[in-house]
């Protein structure tokens, strides 16, 4: 029985001899991505059912009442607050209202207009830092696996995937909400899978070749585990992709966002992560090191 390959048996790519074209073009897409989002902003949004909902965080507790008069004064039907979680998080429920999406665009201005500029701010910077929390978080994890050059290695190709997802969105304008805020979590988590994939080659092939000079060592291990990276992120695509026509507006902007993380992610693991390993000074006496236990091939 043939089984399907998206690649040759034993692909032999260079990628580290292309690195160098890789790096500029990761420092452009960054320096667009950062202009980009200095520039023009995201295009912050809200999540829609079945109506208009909207979280929002007041600087001190006891507002509702207040909130309640002055968005009764601004003309768009009936409107619910309700306290949720902690005293100065709360609930609004705006009527769903005639004219379609544009139109509910337009009463998510309104009471924004209504109770200032700064309602969603306090929401914004909570998704921030929980990506900054995740990253430091596998940061620790690769360095407690792997070494510390490696754990930089993986957090650079991170930043990379994170800051060129919001930069994206601020090109394509499309609405940047905390759905895409989980996207962007679960792209950190799918890019760093990938990139600990070949990250664990390389450490084995540290071992197991111990005059092979290092640049052809990193290519080596890039192109054995390339079929299986290639082939996990066309699987995911399938599914990303038929989320994205058929899923309708409400999860279009979530599977836009996982549809490129998946590419650039996939991308910043091969040409990015390891390349970078030949500029940290790789420990190769102690990568080479046995691990304590059995290996897979001595149990099995």
């Amino acid at each position: 029985m043939k089984h399907l390959r998206l690649l040759p048996h034993q692909p032999s790519v260079n990628f580290i001899d292309r690195r160098k074209i890789f790096f500029v073009f990761s420092a452009l897409l960054i320096l667009v991505s950062v202009t980009l989002f200095g520039a023009k902003d995201l295009n912050y949004g809200i999540d829609f059912q079945g109506g208009i909902l909207i979280e929002v965080r007041m600087p001190e507790a006891g507002k509702l009442g207040e909130m309640r008069n002055t968005l009764s004064q601004i003309g768009l039907g009936e409107i619910s607050l309700q306290e949720f979680g902690a005293p100065t998080d709360i609930l609004i429920r705006v009527q769903k209202q005639e004219g379609g999406e544009k139109a509910q665009q337009k009463a998510v201005e309104k009471v924004k207009s209504a109770l200032g500029p700064g309602v969603s701010e306090e929401l914004f910077w909570d998704g921030v830092i929980a990506v900054i929390c995740a990253i430091i978080g596998i940061l620790a994890y690769v360095w407690f696996r792997f070494e510390w050059q490696f754990g930089l290695g993986a957090v650079v190709a991170l930043l990379h995937d994170v800051l060129s997802t919001i930069g994206i969105f601020a090109f394509t304008g499309l609405e940047f909400n905390l759905s895409t805020v989980a996207a962007i979590l679960t792209i950190a988590g799918y890019s760093i899978n990938d990139t600990v994939v070949v990250y664990d080659r390389v450490r084995e092939n540290l071992r197991k070749y111990k005059t092979l000079s290092l640049p052809e060592l990193l290519n080596q291990s890039v192109n054995e585990t390339l079929s299986r990276t290639v082939m996990t992120s066309v699987t995911t695509l399938l599914a990303l992709v038929s989320l994205y026509v058929l899923g309708g507006e409400v999860i279009r902007g979530f599977s836009f966002a996982m549809i490129w993380g998946v590419l650039i992610g996939t991308y910043s693991s091969i040409c990015l992560g390891v390349p970078l390993l030949l500029y940290l000074n790789v420990n190769r006496g102690t990568a080479a090191l046995p691990e304590k236990g059995p290996s897979a091939e001595e149990v099995s």
